[in-house]
């Protein structure tokens, strides 16, 4: 079998798999976020951080709870990297010296989804800082995305209300009823397939074919990797991340590990339908996210399976940089899903891909990752561009636009277009401030083209947070640590801030009934506008840049 069909065939096995979850888990979901009735243990954690479950939140409300949620736990994140030292379980001589600096960068970086890692993980961070720091952020950070994405539905359905449900709610329902009971089975499922679970610092003393001795580091692994995938977290126990074989063994975990990093985010437009009572909707964000991520999936593996802008080889294909455990179609096909969702695990070297699948890979985290994106900020991307779609569509015919029964007045449509181009701001700024000075130009590995892929994919993974690196560009320094945290920050927040004033604006309305002029949004041909709309807007903002790095390189 050839590799470009065994690719396919595991393309192919990977969308039946999401397809044959995707109305139970969504519909699951629905009842989460919908359900009255709190368990004990929710009820004992409602009490013990003082929130009242039955009280409803304002949409400043609501952002406040987000952001007064998440400084707390970044300040904890950041004293507890600085405190390792004291703690249990902590390395004794760590390969890199946690510096306040590192260690705010680490604090922002898994606060905000992104886990982006300027350091080795098996030899700076201890199994303490791992278990209590990362991986509960890796838990929370997801359930915060995903109460912002239902707060935003839940502004379509309400009207003249204003309210949008209760964060702290949403939050430990998510955490607790939809990404925990996942993450247990999924840990069982890694530890079968050979994925390490132990609490050593060393596993192991083991003698190399050279006559050599080489500690073997252990740790609780699959229970940090099941959740870094599961919520789009990305972050790795070792600095091979999911190319080690301690993280990712065998094909079938790969396929595993690229299943449980989309699942969520495939399955909550069905979430979306049933809460706006019109499963139709649900499916035509679904089909949106679907052709982007099928033909951005698709691209990615015809120019990896090519031998273009690389070294020639045996094999045809651009296979520097892979493990040869998964091969250049299903290393492609993760590439493509890590980047399409706010991930950024890798189970390959994504600075050894030709220039145009590594344009591929920036391009995927450049469209907002919304196909499908993050565990909830893929949803309330997707529906942002649906709204500025709708809005287009309503300035071709000379009509106020509405969507799902809300008019998109001029106050939505600059919530909208704000949260569009904050990120494409952040990037943009970045990069060039980087590019302008010595300091963080020699941290580029290439000169040339290929070095400016490298400070523009890292402002690229920051701003839109998610975590994977041109990994030839060496980021723990003050400036790459200070300006990439900046980047994480206002990536995270600031849309989010948006999201939730225009869900208030949304909810504050009362509710418009459908006319011969509405814009059906639950045809093909919506589908296909909201596709178009996003692939132009992305490409006038980006294409620039992008000519300047990857397709300068692979033109050179």
């Amino acid at each position: 079998m050839s590799a470009t069909t065994a690719g396919i065939l595991f393309l192919l096995a990977l969308i039946v798999a999401l397809a044959a979850v995707h109305v139970p888990l969504g519909d699951y979901m629905y009842r989460v976020y919908t359900g009255g009735k709190d368990s004990r243990v929710e009820r004992l954690i409602y009490k013990t951080i003082g929130a009242d479950p039955r009280a409803e939140q304002t949409w400043g409300a609501y952002a406040r709870s987000v952001l007064a949620f998440s400084a707390v736990s970044l300040l904890f994140l950041f004293f507890l990297q600085l405190l390792q030292g004291k703690l249990p379980l902590h390395l004794n001589d760590p390969a890199t010296e946690m510096t306040p600096a590192l260690a705010w960068n680490t604090a922002v970086s898994f606060v905000a989804n992104t886990n982006w890692q300027a350091y080795s993980g098996e030899s700076t961070q201890g199994h303490l800082v791992q278990m209590a720091g990362l991986s509960v952020q890796n838990f929370v950070s997801a359930a915060v995305g995903m109460a912002v994405a239902v707060a935003l539905v839940r502004g379509f359905i309400r009207t003249r209300s204003g309210e949008l449900g209760n964060f702290w709610v949403d939050l430990v329902r998510g955490t607790l009823r939809i990404l925990l009971p996942i993450a247990v089975v999924g840990a069982i499922i890694l530890i079968v397939g050979g994925v390490i679970q132990n609490f050593a610092l060393h596993t192991q003393v083991i003698n190399t074919l050279a006559g050599a001795t080489q500690t073997i580091p252990g740790g609780p692994v699959a229970s940090q990797e099941v959740i870094k995938l599961l919520g789009t977290n990305g972050g790795g126990f070792f600095n091979a991340n999911s190319a080690h074989p301690f993280e990712n063994p065998t094909t079938w975990t790969n396929f595993v590990e690229i299943f449980l990093l989309t699942v969520i985010a495939f399955s909550l437009p069905r979430t979306f339908g049933k809460m706006v009572g019109n499963t139709k909707q649900g499916f035509a964000i679904l089909a949106v996210m679907a052709v982007i991520a099928i033909l951005s999936t698709s691209l990615t593996m015809f120019f990896q399976l090519q031998a273009h802008g690389t070294v020639p080889t045996a094999v045809g294909a651009a296979a520097e940089g892979v493990e040869t455990r998964f091969g250049v179609a299903n290393s492609a096909v993760f590439a493509a899903a890590t980047t399409l969702t706010s991930t950024g695990a890798v189970d390959s070297f994504h600075d050894s891909y030709t220039s145009l699948g590594g344009l591929m890979t920036m391009f995927n985290m450049q469209l907002g990752e919304i196909a499908p994106g993050g565990v909830g900020s893929g949803l309330y991307g997707m529906l942002i561009l649906a709204i500025i779609t709708v809005f287009v569509a309503g300035l071709m015919v000379g009509r106020t636009p509405e969507y799902l029964g809300k008019k998109i007045t001029p106050r939505e449509i600059k919530l909208a277009a704000s949260y569009f181009l904050i990120t494409p701001l952040v990037v943009l700024t970045g990069t060039a401030i980087a590019m302008a000075f010595a300091e963080p130009r020699a941290s580029m590995l290439n000169t040339g083209p290929h070095g400016l892929s490298e400070v523009l994919y890292a402002f690229t993974s920051a701003a839109n947070n998610n975590g994977s690196a041109f990994a030839g560009i060496s980021v723990n320094t003050p400036f790459y640590n200070t300006a990439l945290g900046i980047a994480m920050l206002l990536g995270r927040f600031l849309p989010m801030v948006l999201v939730l004033a225009l869900a208030g604006s949304l909810a504050r309305q009362g509710s418009t009934p459908a006319s011969v002029g509405t814009l059906p949004t639950h045809r093909p041909q919506f589908v296909g506008m909201v596709s178009g709309v996003t692939l132009i807007l992305v490409a006038l903002t980006f294409l620039p840049m992008l000519a300047l790095g990857p397709l300068a390189e692979g033109i050179h």
